[in-house]
């Protein structure tokens, strides 16, 4: 009898403890950033979704959010941001969508931004928009499921 509850306390605690090492490592995260570790080259990602257009954002009006640091043209900008961060950060760590389409992670011009389903969405240049844009929701489907891969292969833990 002691032996059946000793090997259920061990069984128990193979299956427990690999559960709460993963909770216990760090996630990892990756974000497109400059070597000062700023995001969207110093535009503010709010301005996207208010605005309609690209607005650089002030070296004083600033929130950090999954290491990165992003500015803001105003502080009610700042402010919606950092009540909801995910809602106005760039898809995708702000990296090319066509290319985390492929499995790449690649640079972005800002000019190429749009938002889509309520994301902010950034590719490599004009010439792969319009590729990502031939296909939106099976290139979308594509970064999607690809996206964790690539942070797992390429981020660092927070």
């Amino acid at each position: 009898m002691r032996f059946t509850h000793l090997l259920s306390a061990v069984l128990a605690l193979a299956v427990v403890t690999p559960a709460l090492s993963a909770q216990a490592a760090p996630g990892k995260v990756l974000v497109n950033v400059d070597q000062r570790g700023l995001a969207l080259e110093g535009y503010d990602p709010v301005a996207f979704f208010t605005d309609g257009k690209a607005v650089r954002g002030q070296a004083g009006l600033t929130a950090t959010y999954q290491g990165a640091e992003y500015r803001f043209a105003s502080a009610g900008h700042r402010d919606l941001f950092a009540a909801d961060p995910a809602k106005y950060a760039p898809q995708f760590g702000g990296f090319c969508a066509y290319g985390v389409a492929h499995d790449h992670a690649v640079s972005v011009e800002i000019d190429t931004w749009q938002i889509l389903d309520g994301r902010l969405i950034l590719n490599y240049d004009q010439s792969v928009r319009k590729k990502f844009d031939a296909d939106r929701a099976g290139n979308l489907r594509k970064a999607d499921a690809n996206w964790p891969g690539i942070v797992e292969k390429e981020g660092k833990g927070q």
